[in-house]
């Protein structure tokens, strides 16, 4: 996948019955089904069933089973409530009969209220100023770690800049929060915001977990770690303009027993708070 169009083929399931998608998969680097695509195919699915015009508000969602890349994943809904003011679908994903993946979305009509946020940091390297995935694998890709060269490599419809890029090779703890702007490839100015949510969601299962480790970055890293998403929940506030950059600013407030917890704020450029993520992930040391 190049372009968010691409992307947009790949969220958009296939209808098999009334309440019974099926959807295909493509691989960001792992061997595995990523997280955030099944996430985002579960939301294309819940929404398909919503007739009301009410707007996904949130989604709380664990991960059973790693998904196997080669075979097509169904995704079956389950209506729970259609009430007055607020709408709740229960989605659940397998592969031959096995199910790997239950989510529960809630969507609410147009209200009007009351409006605040927590305000973006500041201080924040501006994303003009900073490299890309692309643009590291370019400049470094000879005296990058073979794993992550070829990570880097993978063909992805989401530029990334991270504020700051740890070295490798250097074993030292590292701060427990992470800033990257993010920026889909091609032209989003069609999307709808039912689809923007899918694709923004998409996206928050990128780098989110790698804070975890920043704490224990002297001695943890993706080689003699065992990581998997456990679970992952997120909240949608506001519309928002995907054909500019956008800051993904996260923390982690915790690691214990061999789990990492890590929480973040998704802003549009100009600082309006779009969304808040958290999850929950392992994080097993390999002996």
């Amino acid at each position: 996948m190049t372009s968010i169009d691409d992307l947009y083929n790949i969220l958009h399931l296939n209808q098999v019955e009334d309440l019974s998608f099926q959807g295909v998969s493509k691989t960001v680097g792992s061997p595995n089904v990523f997280g955030g695509q099944v996430l985002a195919q579960a939301l294309n699915a819940a929404y398909r069933t919503i007739t009301n015009n009410r707007v996904l508000h949130s989604m709380h969602s664990y991960f059973l089973e790693a998904g196997d890349l080669t075979l097509p994943i169904t995704y079956d809904v389950g209506v729970m409530r259609d009430g007055g003011s607020f709408s709740v679908r229960r989605v659940t994903a397998s592969q031959n009969g096995k199910l790997i993946f239950i989510l529960s979305a809630s969507f609410h009509k147009n209200e009007t209220g009351y409006n605040h946020q927590i305000d973006m940091k500041t201080d924040v390297a501006q994303p003009e100023d900073l490299l890309s995935w692309d643009d590291m694998l370019e400049q470094f890709g000879d005296t990058l770690p073979q794993k992550t060269k070829t990570f880097l490599e993978i063909p992805r419809p989401v530029s990334f800049k991270p504020t700051q890029v740890a070295n490798p090779f250097d074993k030292k703890d590292l701060p427990p929060y992470m800033d990257v702007w993010f920026k889909v490839k091609g032209d989003a100015s069609n999307y709808n915001l039912e689809t923007k949510q899918q694709i923004l969601t998409y996206i928050s299962d990128y780098n989110i977990l790698a804070v975890a480790l920043h704490r224990h970055a002297s001695k943890a890293h993706w080689g003699n770690t065992q990581t998997a998403s456990l679970d992952h929940s997120m909240w949608y506030y506001r519309d928002f303009d995907f054909n500019d950059w956008m800051l993904f600013s996260m923390d982690t407030p915790s690691t214990s027993n061999a789990r990492g917890f890590a929480r973040g704020n998704i802003y549009t450029r100009d600082g309006v708070l779009v969304a808040s993520v958290a999850q929950e992930g392992l994080m097993r040391p390999i002996q």
